[in-house]
């Protein structure tokens, strides 16, 4: 999954002779932030934050070839300077924020792994105004994040056994002080649980079938304070969960109900309830999909994979909150006893539903995840779903879309999604929506009588099973599960992005107690 050793010290001293020296260089507009170490050319249009090294580049500095814009990489070679063989200036931009941070972070990662740098020492002092632990949690979530590569399944190559990690030390005078480790160890925790989510989604249907989710996830969780519950077929039944049997009767795999439960606080405070929709593969059902792009619908399981590992990560960083993972897992196959259009099931929560369209199926088996959170009595519920192609016309890849008609719901969301730096944006959710989707043969249908307003009337489905008073939120992530390298530079090209999984971590922290 990743070649990169990430370690927080306070020395740069030279690791071997091809050791490299990364250190960041800053617009004009961003240069009075850098702090005494910035040293700034009259005739530049950027300057380097490390004194050292701008002095011996101020030629190129006054030449302009180093312009100090994000995502600008510059290596010098064979510069010899203080033991390091070369240097690599790496542009920040104008700020440093968070996301200037990881994106910084991601072309110091790519240009280090193009040099075939084997070991590099970054230089973070005096790189921004805000305070150190912000610098060291965002590079080192970019740098953990770009170096996730899924590749395991590509036969070996001949030097694979000569293929060595590459091994990056952040520099900084304060990496004992406690909060700045505090820090790194947590952004360690979060980018590394995201890259188990992208991997989980990225597996091919053969290879991630709902038991090697579970599976998956049991093994996961081990060494951690998570417990793991997984319900089989027969327990599915037992618990009335009709919509997700419904949704499995066509595939010859079994489906999964994965209970995570973490408890972090006092048994009488409320647990946050994080449900997620784990299709392993989806044809789309008798109302089969067409074959074009189908490969990619091993990615439909992306919203319970990224659950999985905002659990892992809440119980590894030990927050104090009581949280609980629910992750409804089937395939969704067009077999012979695969659910036909027209066909009725009933909800654990009692409802019943017409089947219009088999390949609007992930509402369905959150209907039942959904309903079994409500016994729960959540002080929140939120769910994650790639679950309409209608949101990825209204928002591309670039926003997750989430939904609830909870001012403090959404207030809480929209504070976590900053915090963790994932981009939101809150849609509209309507009694006309709960309209759209009332049945004619039962209490609901399965799509909208309307046309237009997919991704609303598809969460006005999922609200149905919400208990009165439970405070929720639906992300629908269709469009930024995964494909999302063009937007996010630490982000895979192609595969899974773990979308979201940063942001249900910080929904969960919000509730620990103090």
């Amino acid at each position: 999954m990743s070649l990169l050793n990430l370690t927080l010290t306070k020395t740069s001293a030279t690791q071997s002779v091809r050791d490299t020296l990364v250190v960041f260089s800053a617009s004009k507009s961003a240069a009075k932030a850098g702090g005494k170490d910035a040293k700034k050319s009259t005739a530049a249009t950027a300057s380097i934050l490390h004194a050292g090294v701008a002095k011996r580049l101020s030629d190129s500095l006054s030449a302009g070839a180093i312009s100090g814009k994000l995502k600008d990489a510059v290596l010098f070679r064979e510069i010899g300077f203080e033991g390091f063989q070369n240097v690599l200036v790496i542009g920040v931009g104008a700020k440093t924020d968070a996301e200037a941070l990881r994106t910084a972070a991601a072309s110091a990662c790519k240009a280090l792994g193009a040099a075939k740098a084997k070991s590099a020492a970054v230089m973070i002092d005096g790189l921004g105004a805000r305070d150190l632990t912000h610098v060291v949690r965002g590079l080192t979530e970019g740098f953990i994040l770009t170096s996730y590569k899924f590749d395991e399944l590509k036969s070996k190559k001949k030097d694979a056994k000569t293929e060595e990690a590459l091994n990056i030390r952040l520099v900084t005078a304060k990496a004992a002080d406690k909060g700045v480790k505090a820090a790194f160890d947590a952004a360690v925790i979060l980018a590394e649980t995201t890259n188990f989510s992208r991997r989980l989604g990225d597996m091919p249907g053969n290879l991630m079938t709902p038991t090697i989710l579970a599976d998956t996830t049991v093994e996961a969780a081990k060494g951690t304070k998570l417990k793991v519950t997984v319900w089989d077929k027969k327990r599915i039944e037992k618990e009335r969960m009709g919509g997700l049997l419904g949704v499995a009767q066509g595939s010859a795999q079994e489906p999964r109900f994965i209970i995570m439960e973490y408890k972090g606080a006092a048994a009488s405070k409320k647990p946050v309830v994080f449900v997620g929709k784990g299709l392993t593969f989806d044809t789309g059902g008798i109302s089969i999909k067409p074959s074009a792009g189908m490969e990619e619908m091993k990615y439909d399981m992306c919203g319970g994979a990224n659950v999985i590992g905002a659990l892992i990560a809440i119980a590894k960083l030990g927050l104090k909150v009581n949280a609980v993972g629910l992750v409804a897992s089937t395939e969704n196959m067009p077999g012979s006893r695969a659910t036909k259009p027209g066909d009725i099931h009933t909800a654990r929560n009692g409802k019943t539903f017409e089947v219009n369209n088999t390949d609007a199926e992930g509402r369905l088996i959150l209907a039942d995840a959904l309903s079994y959170g409500t016994e729960l009595q959540p002080e929140l519920m939120v769910d994650a779903a790639t679950l309409t192609g209608a949101m990825v016309m209204a928002l591309g890849n670039t926003h997750t879309g989430y939904f609830t008609r909870d001012s403090k719901v959404r207030d809480r969301v929209e504070k976590a999604a900053a915090a963790s730096g994932e981009w939101v944006w809150n849609m509209p959710l309507t009694d006309f929506h709960v309209d759209d989707i009332k049945g004619t043969y039962a209490d609901l249908s399965n799509i909208s009588s309307s046309k237009g307003a997919g991704s609303a009337t598809a969460a006005a489905f999922l609200e149905q099973f919400v208990g009165d008073g439970i405070p929720w939120a639906h992300f629908d992530i269709a469009g930024t599960a995964w494909h999302c390298g063009n937007r996010l530079a630490y982000a895979p090209s192609k595969g899974a992005t773990g979308a979201i999984v940063r942001t249900f971590v910080e929904i969960a922290r919000s509730f620990a107690q103090k």
